[in-house]
């Protein structure tokens, strides 16, 4: 929880406090007894999930962000305030306990809803949407509120996204009385997926592990060209796959990073932009991805490591490239690698934390190799991990022979803690993902054709196009949601539109990668301008301008959003009927090669400036090599030697290479 999302209201005595960490510390014991041993309706879960997630919101959020001057206003308004908000988090999760405490007489009455059925569910309706505007902000609140508007007024709308519209009883029913609305899919994969590995995340780095992770970034990449951007780029990497969370990402390594770059001479812009594109893409990065990447798992219907397996090679691909615009810049700015004597030492570093890998790499284990539920899994990850946070301080103190008197205590304290923080953590994805599960409730209501057939005669019926209205769509969404609301929103309306539209011009559009689009972009809006969450927290860390770190880092963004196309035309690049670790080799060291030739174009620089005629050659090389398949049917080359058309996209890397390489030996 951030300095701007507090307020005087909400400046709690101890005594307080220790209540809300005691609360968000029953969520998440809560949260791994029902992974374990306690076992309920998957109905009532949600139930109880949603009630955490609105008493804690409003215990902790404010009414309104901003202060007010005059103190004597302010003292009232702060008196009431948190009055008011204890009164609205008593009767927010009574609310949503109602569908656990009557849950047989709801199911019963599902479609005819009695007075109290009404009022509970509107009372639920509006304060789910004001505990989203306090904790999310107030894009998300004002959508529903449209969409829900649309479902009453669908008679009146122009003919051409006019529908005959709903009852209050049908429109209750559907939202706060039934799986969905509120109660709905993504609800689910949140309370039973998503809290275990935020949770496992928040353990992690309150261990020490985010630190550790950046530290052995340095230590491995520091004394490179541009070393600490490389760094920070492999350690928001590292750290991203645990934490699936872009603004986690940079407060926990650009704090670190950011000033390293500046020290090398990075300009603050630039440094920001570069932590930025580095966290961001942390949600896109296997094992643990963002909240998003469990709800794909769900709609698309296949198991959580298919989607760990789709997301592989554009995600790596991607932060190959920006690896590779690290060194760019570096260039450009004739930049040189960090000393020895400034870079902590390797042996210092692994000894003090290793461990931290061990949790990590037992999660692998247990998804990859023993193949168990992504739920098994991370709780599993959870215990190790508590036995390490438990047991750490002991054993470093044996280790020393320093005093162990107090250490268990203190690693008990941080277990307490992670408990806690990896709840409040969890307090915006609960609430986007029942906040999300509203519009969705409205879409199912009847919306979705309609929606379907206004995209589909906007898009003329062609991919590309429809592609490019999807994209912008979810970037200008994606400014006011986080990335699961965001996404939740345009898969649930766009995604059968783009499969349909692919087959309509015999591409075939695996549903995953539809998905994966919608995923995509959603997670590229975190840093868009003029909103980008991910940029504002990097340019404060920095002291740089929002707009124009949200500019520059969309700017190194621009080699992530050329990968959502490339696949939906190459389903390959997901590995789609791909099962061979040669060939998945083979076709993620072709993603690397056209992702970097792609980034050479943008930013304008191979060895030295491009020049205007060379910028074409690199594209047309980054289309041979993302869609060798296309281009060999373009040709008429068979499909069986599709890979023989890469060749030339080599050749003309190569000449490029070589003209820059004579031009850059002649100005030295």
């Amino acid at each position: 929880m951030t300095e701007d999302d507090t307020d005087s209201e909400h400046n709690t005595k101890p005594s307080a406090s220790i209540f809300i960490i005691l609360i968000a510390a029953a969520w998440s014991v809560f949260q791994l007894s029902i992974a374990s041993w306690l076992t309920i309706n998957s109905d009532y879960i949600r139930s109880i999930h949603l009630a955490f997630a609105l008493l804690l919101c409003f215990l902790t959020k404010p009414l309104l962000k901003r202060k007010i001057k005059n103190q004597h206003t302010a003292n009232i308004f702060n008196k009431w305030g948190r009055t008011i908000s204890i009164c609205l988090a008593i009767i927010a999760s009574v609310a949503a306990l109602v569908f656990l405490l009557d849950y047989d007489g709801i199911s019963s009455r599902y479609g005819a809803p009695i007075l109290r059925d009404i009022i509970v569910g509107l009372l639920l309706i509006a304060l789910l949407l004001e505990a989203c505007r306090r904790i999310i902000g107030p894009a998300l609140s004002i959508i529903a509120i449209c969409f829900c508007a649309y479902a009453f007024l669908g008679p009146y709308m122009p003919a051409m996204i006019a529908f005959k519209g709903v009852s209050l009883s049908r429109f209750i029913g559907q939202m706060t009385m039934s799986t969905e609305g509120i109660y709905g899919v993504p609800l689910r994969v949140s309370a039973t997926i998503v809290f275990l590995f935020v949770l496992f995340g928040s353990m992690l780095e309150r261990a020490g592990g985010g630190q550790f992770f950046t530290e052995l970034s340095l230590c491995l990449l520091g004394r490179f060209k541009g070393g600490p951007a490389k760094a920070a780029v492999l350690s928001s990497g590292l750290t991203g796959m645990v934490s699936g969370s872009s603004i986690a990402n940079i407060v926990t390594t650009g704090t670190f990073t950011i000033p390293l770059m500046k020290k090398v001479g990075y300009p603050a812009t630039k440094a920001a932009a570069i932590e930025v594109a580095a966290s961001t893409d942390g949600q896109l990065a296997p094992p643990i991805m963002g909240a998003a990447a469990f709800i794909i798992a769900e709609y698309v219907n296949v198991p959580y490591l298919q989607v760990v397996k789709a997301a592989a090679v554009p995600a790596f691909a991607s932060y190959a490239a920006l690896l590779f615009i690290t060194h760019i810049e570096a260039g450009k700015l004739g930049l040189k690698g960090m000393s020895k004597a400034d870079l902590p030492r390797f042996k210092k570093v692994i000894s003090k934390g290793a461990h931290y890998m061990i949790p990590l790499l037992f999660l692998l284990y247990e998804l990859i190799i023993k193949r168990r539920s992504a739920e098994r899994a991370a709780f599993l990850a959870v215990c190790v991990m508590a036995g390490i946070m438990v047991s750490q301080h002991t054993i470093r103190a044996l280790l020393c022979r320093n005093p162990i008197k107090g250490t268990i205590r203190k690693g008990f304290k941080e277990l307490l803690e992670s408990l806690a923080s990896g709840a409040m953590n969890m307090i915006p994805v609960a609430l986007a993902t029942a906040g999300a599960g509203i519009i969705v409730g409205v879409v199912s209501l009847g919306l979705g054709g309609i929606i379907t057939s206004a995209v589909y005669a906007l898009s003329n019926g062609s991919m590309l196009l429809m592609l490019v209205i999807t994209a912008i769509a979810a970037l200008i969404i994606g400014m006011g949601l986080p990335t699961t609301a965001t996404y939740i929103t345009m898969a649930s309306i766009l995604a059968p539109v783009i499969v349909t539209i692919g087959a309509a011009e015999n591409i075939i559009v695996p549903l995953m990668a539809a998905h994966l689009f919608c995923f995509y972009f959603g997670i590229l809006a975190d840093d868009t301008p003029p909103v980008g969450l991910a940029a504002y927290a990097a340019a404060a860390i920095a002291k740089s301008p929002p707009i124009a770190t949200g500019i520059q880092g969309f700017l190194y963004d621009i080699r992530t959003a050329i990968l959502p196309f490339a696949f939906m035309f190459n389903s390959e690049l997901i590995l789609h009927n791909i099962s061979g670790w040669g060939q998945g080799l083979f076709i993620f060291g072709l993603a690397c090669a056209g992702t970097c030739t792609f980034a050479a174009a943008t930013q304008g620089w191979l060895i030295c400036r491009n020049k205007f005629y060379e910028v074409p050659l690199l594209l047309t090389a980054t289309l041979l090599l993302f869609l060798p398949g296309r281009a060999a049917e373009w040709i008429h080359v068979p499909h069986s030697l599709r890979y023989c058309i890469c060749v030339p996209a080599f050749l003309l890397i190569g000449l490029v290479a070589l003209n820059q390489s004579r031009r850059s030996r002649k100005t030295s």
